[in-house]
């Protein structure tokens, strides 16, 4: 089983420098090297002054970390896509791929707060989900496009290249009928460098939730993450994409092969540590991300939410934990994630304990009891050392 930690680093009001949640993010990913993790995540959010995420490029931290490290893979969960210009966005990706030794994996994403994609990218305006979708299938197609053909050329809704009229005559420049009209200089193509690393580019994730979204990723050869929900609603949603994918593939695809889950966990001596020192934090962060997802992701197939007078009044601790937390002692932990190989055949799992106002050496104390007494039910030790010795080979 693949182990990956879900960098989603806090800063609630803006209490510490930010170069002390940078150090506090390569002690992290330093620290779960050595002890076997195979992969770190870092989330772009953006105007976000509450400090509820605190990192805007989740690329430039994994370069940061690639340089710090030397096994441990480096993903992105997720880059928001439709903010940015795809083809500056396939260029950053391939300098990191060869900055890495080819240890990137790309997640993706649509968007989820109103405020960034409207100071951001207009048609990426969260209120017209159609437009938004096929933005982000537009740029998902030049991405792919921009990583494995020499030369491209695209004309789509959102974006055109090479752009119409450009006349290029330079002495140090051949003229080729390759990328451009011989008789007027016109550029017609224009290609991107460097080309990835992993060919024919890096694995692709896209963060999911919606059935549509689920299938659509299937059928391009997207792998997904998971969040929230229940294992009963897993088990409906990994059916799904393993469906999806097996018509696509011709071949029957194993249910949990393409997908990754990311659970909350906090892991402490008993039950009790486990909810007063991460319980308030991740409750916290929840309210704030469900203000616009609301509670429906957490409930079982056909469950309904009780009637409350608020919205997020059913959000409580107690609710919650019995649905998808992993807070307790080790050995619930270790229940936990073999219900999720049993049920689902989960293959990837990512975690994280950084939580709101739970300070750094707290999360770390979670992560260092976990990596002590959960990771050997599920990695052996011997993993590492094989890893480091191809590296050297």
């Amino acid at each position: 089983m693949d182990f990956g930690y879900f960098a989603n680093f806090s800063n609630h009001g803006l209490v510490k420098p930010y170069g002390q949640i940078l150090n506090e993010a390569r002690d992290l990913a330093m620290t779960i090297e050595d002890a076997g993790w195979d992969s770190i995540w870092f989330s772009e959010h953006h105007f976000g002054h509450e400090g509820f995420e605190v990192f805007p490029n989740a690329i430039m931290l994994c370069t940061d970390i690639a340089a710090r490290t030397s096994l441990i893979r480096l993903g992105q969960a997720a880059n928001i896509v439709t903010f940015w210009n795809p083809l500056r966005f396939v260029e950053d990706i391939a300098v990191l791929d060869h900055m890495s030794n080819g240890r990137v994996e790309v997640g993706i994403g649509r968007g989820v707060y109103g405020r960034e994609a409207s100071n951001l990218n207009k048609d990426a305006d969260l209120k017209d989900q159609a437009k938004n979708f096929r933005l982000f299938a537009e740029t998902v197609e030049l991405m792919k496009k921009a990583w494995t053909q020499d030369f491209i050329s695209h004309q789509g809704e959102f974006f055109t290249y090479s752009e119409p009229g450009l006349i290029w005559n330079h002495p140090d420049s051949p003229k080729s009928k390759t990328f451009m009209n011989m008789e007027t200089n016109e550029i017609e193509k224009i290609s991107i460098l460097p080309k990835p690393l992993q060919k024919p580019h890096p694995q692709l994730w896209q963060v999911v939730d919606s059935t549509s979204s689920i299938e659509w990723a299937a059928k391009n050869d997207i792998n997904v993450i998971m969040w929230i929900p229940t294992v009963k609603t897993l088990k409906k949603r990994f059916e799904i994409y393993r469906d999806a994918r097996s018509e696509k593939l011709g071949s029957e695809v194993p249910l949990g092969e393409g997908i990754s889950l990311v659970r909350d966990m906090f892991c402490a001596e008993n039950m009790e540590d486990a909810q007063r020192f991460g319980g308030e934090g991740i409750i916290k962060y929840l309210k704030w991300i469900c203000h616009w997802r609301g509670l429906g992701n957490h409930l079982d197939p056909g469950e309904e939410l009780p009637d409350t007078q608020g919205k997020l009044d059913a959000l409580t601790y107690e609710w919650l934990h019995p649905r998808n937390m992993l807070f307790g002692t080790p050995e619930y932990i270790v229940e936990k994630i073999k219900e999720l190989q049993s049920e689902l055949n989960l293959q990837s799992l990512m975690l994280w304990s950084h939580f709101p106002d739970v300070p750094h050496e707290t999360a770390m104390q979670s992560i260092n009891l976990f990596n002590e007494e959960v990771l050997p039910h599920f990695k052996s030790s011997s993993v590492k050392l094989a890893n480091r010795a191809e590296m050297t080979i």
